[in-house]
């Protein structure tokens, strides 16, 4: 079968079309014939640094959709044929930028009529992100008025809607070009962070969700009413606890592979409250342009790599 193997750190240029065996499913796992693999800024981050996973060789990848082809021993809860999508082995070894990858059972649920294989790829990690910092982190609610940094990219579109479907009025920051979309995902009020600080601007806010770190981040501390939330998946926390002085809750969030999760996310899918925006594709091949599109950071919502 086809893989994306990195032989060592680096630029793009490091990911290379190799043949490698097709993986066989070990006890409580499934295998599932890949169709399409989301690409993430962690992706392009290990591949640059190792991170995660340390020296390369290794194989790329976390989001994956497609359909179940074998299962391993004890599986009951697929059956070959099943379309499935998720977030196995994060942060270890997924390996979804392949034909075929095997993963846990019970990280990976079904895709919910109306989500093509492309739009499936795109929602696990950012999705699971999103999920995880707001609801089940900071506990958004139909009273919180929540800023999201970056609320045009893979993680901010999504964290836009799931906060929407909860009730929430949400502020989101993204350059002018790009308010129209915010528009479009929900966002209620949208900001241009490049015309100065959001700080003097933005106030008596519940919950941030920081997807940028930096500056940025610091500056929107501030925006927060006392006995707030931060949550930030960038790193940050550490930098930021003498600003937070006891003052608001500040959180730092890895996201972990959830089916319960997954679920949730699918739900909100089916009831029209929540849709992956993928704005380019890319076939697994080309898995090197992507990473040079992803590393700018200009993206809006999501790409994905189509495989077979």
């Amino acid at each position: 079968m086809h893989s994306i193997r990195q032989r060592s750190l680096g630029g793009p240029e490091v990911l290379e079309l190799v043949d490698v065996p097709r993986p066989e499913p070990g006890p409580t796992e499934v295998l599932v014939r890949v169709a399409a693999a989301g690409v993430n800024p962690v992706d392009w981050k290990v591949r640059a640094r190792g991170g995660f996973l340390g020296e390369p060789p290794f194989t790329l990848g976390w989001d994956v959709a497609g359909v179940v082809e074998e299962l391993g021993r004890g599986v009951t809860r697929f059956a070959p044929g099943d379309r499935v999508f998720g977030m196995p082995r994060f942060p270890g070894e997924a390996a979804a930028y392949a034909e075929y990858v095997t993963a846990p059972s019970r990280q990976l649920a079904r895709i919910p009529d109306g989500l093509g294989d492309v739009e499936a790829a795109a929602l696990p990690l950012a999705g699971l992100t999103a999920w995880q910092a707001l609801v089940e982190t900071a506990e958004v609610g139909s009273e919180s008025r929540v800023l999201v940094l970056a609320a045009a990219g893979g993680v901010g579109h999504l964290a836009v809607q799931i906060a929407k479907a909860r009730g929430a009025y949400v502020i989101g920051t993204a350059r002018a070009e790009k308010h129209a979309f915010l528009a479009s995902v929900g966002v209620d009020e949208a900001v241009d962070y490049t015309t100065g600080p959001v700080a003097g601007r933005i106030h008596d806010v519940d919950v941030v969700l920081d997807l940028v770190g930096g500056e940025a981040a610091a500056d929107a501390l501030s925006t927060l009413r006392d006995g707030g939330t931060f949550v930030t998946v960038t790193g940050a926390a550490d930098e930021l606890r003498g600003q937070a002085a006891g003052r608001v809750r500040l959180e730092g969030i890895l996201v972990e592979p959830d089916r319960l999760g997954m679920e949730a996310l699918a739900e909100l899918v089916a009831e029209g409250a929540l849709r992956p925006h993928v704005s380019a594709t890319f076939p697994l091949a080309d898995a090197a342009r992507a990473h040079e599109a992803i590393e700018t950071g200009r993206t809006q919502g999501k790409l994905v790599l189509t495989v077979g």
